[in-house]
Formats: C-alpha cells, structure tokens, sequence
C-alpha cells in the first residue's frame, strides 16, 4: 500500500526513472503508492547505459570514448576505415570518430546523446554551422551516405542467416 520501507522513495523514483527512459511508465511514478517492492522487479541492465538515469541516480556518465568504441567495432566490417579520432577531443558527452565508407567518400562524424551525425567531408574537420541531421544509430546514418554499406550489411546478414540455417537453430 502507500506504506514505504526507508529508502523505498529511492527505489520508486530509480524505477520511474528507469520508466522514462525506456518509454514504459510504472503506475507507480507521480504517484508515491505502490503494492509492490521495486528491488524484486526483474531489472532490464540495458537502462544502466543511459546516461540521463545515471546522472538522476548519481553513478558516473558514460565515457563516449567508450560508446564511439562500440561504434566502429559494430560496423567496420562494413565500410573501408573507421576509428575514433586522436585529434579531437573526446569527453564525457562527445566523441568523434572519422569514417571512410567504401565509395572512398571520407567523413567526421560527431557522436553524442543525440545520436551521430556527419560534421565534415575529410577526417578529424568539423563544421561548426553543419546542419546535417542526428541519426539514432550508426546504421542509418551509414545506409543513408554509402550503398555499398548497404549490401555488405546485408550480404553479412544473410551469411549470418545461412550459417543459422546449417547449424539448425533457425
């Protein structure tokens, strides 16, 4: 009921919190009752990456450094050169990382809570008046700039498909 253990408005504002930042609204939040102990819910990890419920339940921003990592490792396999810049700065809210997709074409791409998106036309240049839009994924942002990303993306897809086919689990 609206009886709380001490520190249960913690655990309630940590899970509304969590709520807001996946998009799922516990009835709980707005509201102090609730008929249920937060610390027996099932926890989705994948919120502990958002930095914006990070810094609400005072633990540490994510590095970007780390995030633009996890960037090109996703995707080099895909493109003709990718790594993060050593020229320009990184910090707790941006990254950059410079990529050569596989027309030839080299881009500066800056990566932060926004998303990516395309700063300048050579490796390490930004453009401070770039209008060019934020992606939400590095996926997008690639499909929209190279179709040669496109069908290697989708040539390991199917390859990936195939090798579940043989193994039989699909």
């Amino acid at each position: 009921g609206a009886e709380q253990e001490e520190g249960g408005g913690q655990q309630t504002e940590a899970l509304c919190l969590r709520g807001r930042a996946t998009g799922w609204n516990p009835s709980g939040c707005g509201i102090m009752e609730i008929d249920y102990n937060p610390i027996d819910l099932p926890i989705n990890n994948d919120f502990e990456e958002d930095s914006e419920v990070k810094d609400l339940v005072g633990t540490d921003v994510k590095d970007m450094r780390l995030e633009a990592e996890a960037v090109v490792n996703d995707v080099l396999f895909a493109v003709r050169n990718m790594f993060v810049s050593k020229m320009l700065p990184c910090a707790e809210d941006v990254a950059y990382i410079n990529v050569e997709i596989r027309e030839g074409n080299r881009y500066c791409l800056e990566l932060t809570e926004a998303g990516l998106k395309v700063m300048g036309c050579a490796f390490d240049h930004v453009d401070e008046n770039s209008q060019a839009p934020y992606h939400e994924t590095v996926y997008s942002l690639l499909d929209s700039l190279s179709p040669a990303y496109r069908e290697a993306f989708g040539n390991a897809l199917l390859q990936r498909l195939e090798a579940l086919k043989r193994d039989g689990q699909c």
